[in-house]
């Protein structure tokens, strides 16, 4: 049987860091397992193809939520990616860290190696930032921060309708203050898409000291007593083992790590005896505290042909995308459909920005849709910080049948009252008179839903994730018994045993999830090389 230093399941956002890092020294081995293909798909590199990757269960999971019973017990899409990169390499690129309360929230809560200060020298680290060095930017980190180019008339006008209703403009999200308008930042790399894949794993891949096996599926992980002590996977029809000398480190997202948890025996003991599962460790919070943000999402027909809609609908349009990309790597293939963002308050006792935009000059029924056959525009807005609570729970052992997945959304009515002010807040920006003159009408939800409790039917039929799913192994104390990790992110009562991933945030961050990842892997596999040498 093969034996590693370490094993680390899921080369995703995180896991590839860890391979990277962990076999920089040349002192470790390390096998890193993806259960999907290696990313050699074109549009997995170009930053527009996350339209041609949202549905294609080739480089995606799918996950369908259960019945979500706030939301007209509709079943919520939940693609995840499988592949090298993991949804590094589907997601819409946005370069966001979060507000500096979410982390100082982090330490409070058990964690206080984990507090804004102490996590700005990884964001630092790991980041190749086209603003320039700062006291909160790094410049010689492998992940690139591209500042989206201006010059667009429907963008620049949103970003005047924000000022127009007292949002400051900004060119950085990601100083820890967070509010304003401007222009987002994407991780793209002059042109292309800079996933976790091209940043941490193509550096690495020809080290003797790393090991990648894609297409291997880890069913479970191998235990003697209350020690890991290895991975068990499926490649193609067979069944392997490898074995870890030092530790096993989970990085299959806010789905699977709890999943393969599960499996293994490490969770809520009832829950496993009723799935006929041998219980390892009784950690009641595994797979619980499932948070996510929701998004409803405001389109509207625009008065001029300026919209990527209009280059979509027209072959010479198409032809003049491509040619942009293909001789100066610009244009909408460049950088996608979310230009430019927003975060503010909408509720008065909001002490820091509660909600979040993302527009794009393209509208579609649904993200990554047929887009319509009108110049049109999408004002998506979500709420940064639900309280709602959901679950990830296993119902069979066989990793291969997905777990229920149950997020809640809308449980509370701090989390309804927000959104329904959020989307009043959406006609307030779109009606500013700097965008004004070119919104031609409302086509999503329409000028004739205006009463609170209409607004709120709409977000309950029409309301769907943004995409961050987390927190479904948390970081704490032992004490807290909902904690699964502690915080230098060891398993509690199993030795040989992290995860390294979104779901051990004990709290969703205020934005995107992809760079808090990489920046949880940095920090993680620096305490891992210091807790080698103890």
């Amino acid at each position: 049987m093969e034996a590693f230093d370490y094993v680390v399941v899921g080369a995703g956002s995180a896991g590839c860091v860890l391979a990277n890092r962990l076999t920089d020294s040349g002192r470790y081995t390390v096998k890193l397992l993806e259960s999907g293909p290696r990313d050699t798909y074109p549009w997995l590199h170009i930053p527009i193809g996350y339209a041609k990757t949202m549905f294609n269960p080739r480089y995606n999971w799918g996950f369908q939520s259960e019945p979500e019973p706030h939301l007209n017990g509709r079943n919520i899409y939940q693609p995840r990616g499988r592949v090298l990169g993991g949804s590094s390499s589907i997601n819409g690129l946005m370069y966001v860290r979060g507000q500096k309360r979410d982390y100082d929230e982090w330490a409070a809560l058990g964690n206080p190696s984990w507090s804004w200060e102490r996590c700005l020298p990884y964001f630092r680290q790991l980041e190749h930032n086209d603003l320039g060095p700062g006291p909160t930017r790094g410049t010689d980190g492998p992940l690139w921060a591209t500042t989206v180019p201006g010059n667009n008339e429907l963008v620049d006008a949103f970003i005047s309708a924000g000022e127009a209703v007292g949002v400051p403009k900004v060119n950085d999200f990601n100083s820890g203050r967070q509010e304003g308008v401007g222009y987002y930042q994407l991780t793209t790399r002059k042109g292309f898409r800079c996933s976790t894949s091209t940043a941490y794993l193509r550096p690495a891949r020809s080290r003797p000291e790393l090991s990648i096996e894609v297409e291997a599926h880890a069913t479970r992980i191998v235990f003697e007593g209350s020690r890991a002590t290895g991975i068990e996977y499926r490649k193609g029809g067979e069944l392997r083992a490898v074995r870890v000398r030092r530790e096993v480190l989970l990085s299959a997202g806010a789905f699977q790590s709890p999943q393969l948890l599960q499996v293994s025996g490490v969770g809520n003991s009832e829950h496993l005896q009723e799935v006929g599962i041998p219980v390892v460790a009784n950690l009641r919070g595994v797979g619980e505290n499932l948070q996510d943000h929701l998004q409803a999402r405001l389109t509207y027909e625009v008065s001029k042909p300026i919209t990527t809609n209009d280059s979509l609908r027209s072959p010479f349009g198409k032809l003049g995308m491509g040619m942009r990309w293909a001789f100066n790597r610009s244009g909408p293939l460049a950088v996608g459909i979310n230009m430019a963002g927003m975060f503010c308050s909408v509720l008065p006792e909001s002490r820091t920005p509660d909600i979040q935009f993302h527009f794009g000059t393209l509208s579609a029924d649904q993200a990554a849709g047929k887009p319509h056959d009108f110049s049109g525009c999408t004002y998506s807005v979500c709420q940064l910080r639900p309280e709602s609570r959901g679950h990830v729970r296993i119902t069979s052992s066989d990793t291969r049948v997905s777990p229920k997945i149950l997020f809640n959304y809308l449980s509370t009515e701090l989390d309804q009252r927000t959104m329904v002010e959020a989307v009043k807040f959406t006609r307030k920006v779109a009606s500013a008179s700097p965008i004004n003159y070119l919104m031609k009408r409302e086509f999503r939800p329409g000028a004739d839903i205006q009463r609170d409790d209409e607004i709120l039917a709409f977000v309950k039929q029409f309301g769907t994730t943004i995409f961050h799913p987390s927190c479904t192994a948390k970081m704490g104390r032992k004490e807290d018994l909902m904690a699964v990790v502690d915080e230098r992110l060891r398993v509690h009562g199993i030795a040989g045993l992290r995860v390294v991933d979104c779901s051990v945030m004990p709290a969703l961050v205020s934005g995107n999830t992809n760079v808090p990842v990489v920046m949880i892997a940095e920090k993680a596999a620096d305490m891992i090389l210091a807790d080698s040498q103890d």
